[in-house]
Parts: structure tokens; C-alpha cells; sequence
């Protein structure tokens, strides 16, 4: 006697967010990237151990219970850089790369979308990257986005090229297609919280070596 093996049922939250995907695939993405953008600044900040954003001692009580939850202008410049840039910019790029590859499988295809995904697609995308940082930071002449793009640009690459390709074969080896967004979703945010927090711990260990350089040096 045979027993019949129900379906496994999908959590509904993530079924709705697939339809989403499917039905308004740029919006979804782009909502999707902002919010994953907004809350990478604020774990970062925290996993860094960075100051709160000083406020004025007679501002709105919010306002302070915003600054001790580290959510701060720059968490919503960085939404802000989810939504208009990094989401468009990566649709585009995936779409028009799935529209090369279209109709074709086996391992020759997985190679040759895993290295254009690589070669064109990562380095879009780590530009775009860091010319937003740049002006998110402070930036306010072309020449100074062009030092911060050029002093990161190579460290980044090369960090993606070293784990953007694992969970890449992981996606296509063991994810259905529907799930490999939501899956890049949570590999990147990972990845860029990781990254993020390092880079908020060397800034403030250079401030604190410059501020102890200006003390005055006892006899």
C-alpha cells in the first residue's frame, strides 16, 4: 500500500512576496532592496559600536529615541540609494544577462552566465556602488567620487569575485529559479552588513588614532 506524500506548503508571507516578484518585479525589488538597505546602516552602525548621531539636547524625545536606535539620515539616504539606484540598476542587468542565456542549460551555460555575471555585471554594479557612497558621504565634485570609486573599486571586486560565485552555483544547483531573488536578497545584505560594519569599525579607529595624535603630549 502506497502512501501519498503531501506538498510541502510554502509560508504564505514568502508565497505573497513571489507574487509580487512575479507580477511587479521592479517595484518588488526595489522595495525589497531599500528596506534591506536601510536596516544593513542601522545593524552595521550598531555592530560597530558607532556613536549615536548627536542631536540637539532640546529636540523632540523621538528624535533621541530615533539617535539611540542608530537610525539615522544616513539609513534613509541609503533606502533611498536601494530603491532609485541599486534595485534598477541590478534589474536591468540581471534581466538583460537572463535574456542572453534564455533557452540555454547545461554546464557551459552555467559557466558562461556565472563568469558574465562576474566580469560585466559586478563591476556595473560595484561602481554604481561607490559613486553613491561617495556622495552619501559627502562628496561634492566629481574628482572626489572618482578617488573613493578607484580607491575601492578593486578591493570590492575582488571580494565579490570571491563570494559572489559560491552562493551563485549553490542557487543553481539547489533553489528553484522563483527563489534565487529572495536568496540573493539575504546572501548580499549579509554580505554587505559584514562589509559595511568593517569599514564603520577602521573608520572609527582612525578617528580615534588621529584624535589621539592632536593630544598634547605629557613631560
Amino acid at each position: 500500500m502506497s502512501t501519498a506524500v503531501a506538498p510541502r506548503q510554502m509560508n504564505p508571507l514568502l508565497a505573497a512576496y513571489l507574487r509580487n516578484l512575479s507580477a511587479h518585479p521592479l517595484r518588488t525589488k526595489a522595495i525589497t532592496t531599500a528596506l534591506l538597505q536601510f536596516f544593513q546602516e542601522i545593524l552595521a552602525s550598531h555592530l560597530a559600536g558607532a556613536p549615536p548621531p548627536r542631536v540637539a539636547k532640546d529636540a523632540p524625545f523621538l528624535v533621541h529615541l530615533l539617535a539611540r536606535a542608530q537610525i539615522s539620515s544616513k539609513a534613509f539616504k541609503m533606502a533611498a540609494y536601494g530603491f532609485l539606484v541599486s534595485a534598477p540598476v541590478s534589474h536591468t542587468l540581471i534581466n538583460a544577462l537572463q535574456r542572453v542565456f534564455a533557452g540555454k542549460s547545461g554546464l557551459a551555460a552555467r559557466v558562461g552566465m556565472l563568469l558574465a555575471s562576474q566580469l560585466v555585471v559586478a563591476p556595473i554594479q560595484i561602481f554604481s556602488y561607490l559613486s553613491c557612497m561617495a556622495v552619501i558621504n559627502g562628496a561634492k565634485s566629481v574628482d572626489e567620487v572618482s578617488k573613493t570609486v578607484k580607491a575601492g573599486f578593486g578591493k570590492v571586486l575582488r571580494i565579490t569575485w570571491m563570494t559572489a560565485p559560491v552562493y551563485t552555483v549553490f542557487a543553481q544547483q539547489f533553489l528553484p529559479a522563483e527563489m534565487w531573488v529572495p536568496f540573493f536578497n539575504f546572501m548580499q545584505f549579509l554580505t554587505g552588513t559584514y562589509f559595511n560594519t568593517k569599514i564603520k569599525k577602521m573608520r572609527l579607529e582612525a578617528e580615534a588614532k588621529e584624535k589621539k595624535a592632536k593630544e598634547p603630549k605629557k613631560d
